[in-house]
């Protein structure tokens, strides 16, 4: 495999920029303000080529399915031939059960095997209380989505930059090493 894809996905734009920031080991996205625009990166990590694709927020519920139709269609332009690897970066105090629902239309946007090639990383809540960690995972929308990805996930909290990679690694070779052949989305019928 000569480069990995990977497509940031998730209900805050700092929070994913600043986990491709993580990745690439040098700031490319800001944090600070939101792009209306998909952003590619290209970089060098640990000897692999990284390509990330970062979305601007596909969940929030004002967009259009036109708009959220379009979107996706830039970021398969973004990532051709396809994604190895969804990242999909929640905050679970803020991800609500119509994000949920939103990002699953936008996973399927892509493909029905979105899941298949999905990762869930949980961000460090803003307020750590004892057993948080247990808390959040019991979340009902932070729950499905994890048991949507066969119960991939990792916390933000101490999560080492060899660790995140092993395991975007581990999803690319459960698909044996091919990226997510993508469906053409066109109009949706409802």
């Amino acid at each position: 495999m000569s480069e990995l894809r990977v497509v940031l996905l998730g209900n805050s734009w700092s929070q994913r920029s600043s986990v491709g920031n993580f990745i690439l080991g040098k700031t490319e996205f800001n944090t600070e303000e939101e792009a209306d625009c998909c952003q590619r990166v290209r970089g060098q990590v640990e000897e692999k080529e990284i390509v990330l694709i970062n979305t601007p927020d596909l969940l929030l519920p004002d967009i259009s399915e036109h708009k959220l139709t379009e979107h996706v269609e830039t970021c398969v332009r973004l990532c051709d031939p396809g994604p190895h690897v969804f990242l999909l970066v929640l905050q679970p105090e803020d991800f609500t059960e119509e994000q949920k629902e939103r990002l699953c239309r936008v996973l399927q946007l892509f493909s029905d095997q979105s899941f298949d090639h999905s990762l869930v990383l949980i961000s460090t809540p803003r307020e750590e209380r004892a057993g948080f960690m247990q808390q959040y995972r019991q979340h009902p929308p932070l729950k499905h989505m994890i048991r949507e990805c066969r119960y991939r996930y990792l916390w933000r909290k101490d999560l080492e930059l060899p660790e995140l990679l092993t395991r975007l690694g581990q999803i690319v070779a459960e698909n044996n090493g091919e990226h997510l052949a993508l469906s053409s989305p066109g109009p949706s019928v409802d």
